[in-house]
């Protein structure tokens, strides 16, 4: 991804991470909040786990500078998945306009690239009003397809998705181990839709799926303006209470009876909100494959180990500056922090 304006520090003993980018939230406690004209309208990039709270920062920040938010989330462009993705309530789409939200339906299929025209078409239409376009999200690869560009990778096709996605994951992950063993040692298995496109991708060229991917970045990589690529990370114990929290609101508020009206719209044929955390394990409930109770402690578990794999993928693929937040932390100190970062020369 696009590197932060310092070189990378060295590594400190705080979890880690790169010490000129590890912000304690006692060191920051008393950061002044610099001028919201001084971000102008340069984007800023807010990235983070599942849970950490970036969502209300990013709602902070863009209230303060005169912001938009772009939602980098491959789960809240799909109509009717609202509960269980967490998406902004009309208040908080009231307060501040949001893009790349609810824009196909569940029968439609979304990917990288339509996720890069998009967002490009919504920073050129914030900046023309003046203001800010703020990114927030956890989707990693979304951000790395914004910031460096797509690649040579062909598009989908149809025919051989549908046959990739009957054949079992085992299977095809022979098969990359044999085509291509640099991308079958570093893929995230818990992920049948990235087996399947790296796969796709090896078929419909004939070219190791590594060697595309190395080629992201030249041409294409964004350098028109300065970015900010900030990741929001909590402790492990803090994250996981937040996790926990945001479940059991998740099943307050409706995830089952919405998951049940959007199983009548196509939800189980969509293969990729299926992957939703949360739906799968509801609706497999409906199936009456396991009770209530469990299927809670189940979508618990299954996001606490997303989060895992949404932290590993921007220690692994991002420069990020990494900002810590303290388990009692207010919004504004977050929200000083970051504007901090964007500032600091």
């Amino acid at each position: 991804m696009v590197r932060p304006r310092t070189q990378r520090a060295p590594r400190c003993a705080h979890r880690e991470r790169p010490a000129g980018a590890c912000f304690r939230a006692a060191a920051c406690a008393h950061f002044e909040m610099p001028s919201p004209s001084a971000i102008r309208q340069v984007p800023v990039f807010l990235a983070g786990p599942t849970a950490v709270g970036k969502s209300a920062v990013a709602l902070a920040l863009a209230e303060k500078i005169g912001g938009e938010i772009i939602s980098v989330d491959s789960m809240q462009v799909y109509r009717g998945l609202d509960i269980g993705t967490a998406k902004p309530t009309p208040e908080e789409r009231t307060r501040v306009s949001h893009h790349l939200i609810d824009v196909c339906d569940l029968r439609e299929a979304f990917d990288a690239a339509q996720f890069v025209r998009l967002a490009k078409q919504a920073v050129d239409e914030i900046q023309a009003r003046g203001r800010t376009p703020v990114f927030c999200g956890g989707t990693g690869l979304y951000f790395k397809a914004y910031l460096e560009g797509l690649g040579e990778a062909p598009p989908s096709d149809a025919g051989l998705r549908a046959e990739l996605e009957d054949t079992p994951l085992e299977k095809l992950l022979e098969e990359l181990k044999e085509h291509d063993r640099a991308t079958y040692e570093k893929i995230d298995r818990q992920n049948p839709r990235r087996v399947i496109r790296a796969v796709e991708v090896i078929r419909l060229t004939g070219k190791k799926y590594s060697e595309q991917r190395a080629e992201w970045g030249a041409e294409s990589r964004i350098t028109n303006y300065e970015s900010h690529l900030l990741c929001l990370v909590r402790n492990p114990a803090d994250l996981h209470q937040r996790i926990n929290t945001r479940v059991d609101g998740m099943f307050s508020r409706g995830l089952v009876e919405e998951t049940r009206r959007l199983l009548d719209l196509g939800l189980a044929e969509n293969k990729t909100a299926m992957q939703a955390i949360g739906y799968r394990q509801v609706v497999e409930h409906l199936r009456g494959e396991r009770d209530l109770a469990a299927t809670i402690e189940l979508v618990k578990i299954k996001t606490r180990q997303f989060a895992k794999r949404q932290l590993t993928w921007f220690r692994r693929h991002g420069s990020c500056q990494w900002i810590e937040v303290g388990p009692d932390e207010a919004i504004n100190e977050t929200l000083a922090k970051v504007m901090q970062v964007c500032t600091t020369p």
